[in-house]
């Protein structure tokens, strides 16, 4: 159950980040699932593509899903909490100056490119 519980609240991050400051959900789901969920990089992508779905990547994440590199039961999971998140941030993200939200994804950015950088990927 702690499991599924992290993966909604990872789904609630990524929402969140994305109504906030319009990143992609893969630019958090990905590295959250290979560093903190011992995720392969390849199936961490799938299993963000997964999430997404529809209608973002229905036939790349059908290719990923062909060779095995879909884990489905997350990808549902963090899909339920991404749409709420993403509600959320969107509501916070029209009561912060926009050159806060501009600093806030620099920062977050560059913490994501060192922490994969020096963390390695699997």
């Amino acid at each position: 159950m702690t499991h599924v519980l992290l993966l909604v609240l990872l789904g609630l991050v990524a929402g969140a980040l994305s109504g906030l400051i319009g990143i992609g959900g893969g630019i958090i789901i990905v590295p959250a699932l290979v560093l903190l969920f011992g995720f392969s990089q390849i199936t961490a992508q799938g299993t963000a593509l997964a999430t997404l779905i529809p209608p973002v990547g229905l036939l790349a994440a059908y290719a990923y899903y062909r060779e095995g590199a879909i884990d489905l039961h997350a990808a549902i999971w963090i899909a339920a909490g991404f749409l709420i998140g993403g509600f959320l941030g969107a509501k916070i993200a029209t009561a912060i100056p926009v050159n806060l939200l501009t600093k806030g994804f620099a920062l977050l950015l560059v913490f994501i490119a060192v922490k994969l950088w020096f963390g390695g990927a699997h």
